[in-house]
């Protein structure tokens, strides 16, 4: 048995390195997440719900130098995108979502854009971010990953798939049917309650995901109710097994 001491001398060492990651701007989490990509040897990432870069800046910061290809539907956010990728002759922006078909859809507009979906919100996630109620509708752009796949994958690419889709993670994996056995690996944002009416359970996307052979090797936290702590979605990362 770990003495009191040691434990409280842990807990507070592990707060102090937390403090210290946010205040210079680095997450460990990231880290991890950096080197399952770098030891799985990824070539290229499918950047879905890219909003305006964010993920594709944390990638490089952590050291990733393979192309990036990222797909933001709303056109505010996409000029923000594609402004950014310009400077970057390994990053691809796509003006588009991804779904279980080819055509134009209707997606809700969330005050913070990062929260927009294709499906309707739930009350339990307004509660928890008041700032990401919706605002309003855009009509967008919706393919399939299997239709613009062959277009950015080399035969000897290996390749990462990065689902930010609120919700529709379901329909853009029923939309990538012939793309995912070319998956070397998923990160998916899974709801532990109902956040968006039509999502999958966290569970059935695991054993989805298991189905494919993948492996579950590690999670991010997403969403947070501030006012119990509870943790409302996190992100899986999954690689072939």
């Amino acid at each position: 048995m770990v003495p009191a001491w040691r434990q409280s001398a842990l807990v507070r060492a592990r707060t102090l390195v937390s403090a210290w990651t946010r205040r210079f701007g680095f997450d460990v989490t990231r880290f991890d997440r950096g080197k399952l990509i770098a030891h799985h040897q990824i070539s290229v990432v499918f950047d879905v719900g890219a909003n305006l870069g964010q993920y594709a800046a944390e990638l490089r910061a952590v050291g990733y130098r393979g192309r990036i290809i990222s797909c933001e539907p709303l056109g505010d956010a996409f000029a923000r995108l594609a402004q950014r990728a310009a400077a970057d002759p390994g990053w691809v922006a796509l003006h588009c979502a991804l779904g279980e078909s080819d055509g134009r859809r209707t997606i809700n507009v969330a005050a913070n854009s990062q929260s927009s979906s294709l499906l309707e919100m739930m009350p339990r996630h307004e509660e928890a971010a008041p700032h990401s109620t919706y605002q309003g509708v855009e009509e967008v752009q919706v393919c399939r990953l299997d239709a613009i796949f062959d277009q950015h994958v080399r035969a000897d690419d290996r390749v990462f798939l990065k689902l930010d889709v609120q919700g529709y993670e379901r329909m853009v994996l029923a939309g990538a049917q012939a793309s995912l056995p070319r998956l070397e690996g998923v990160q998916l944002e899974m709801s532990l309650v109902p956040l968006y009416r039509g999502e999958a359970h966290y569970t059935d996307l695991i054993a989805q995901m298991t189905g494919h052979g993948f492996q579950l090797m590690s999670v991010e936290p997403a969403l947070r109710d501030p006012r119990s702590g509870q943790l409302l979605a996190m992100d899986g990362i999954f690689f072939r097994s």
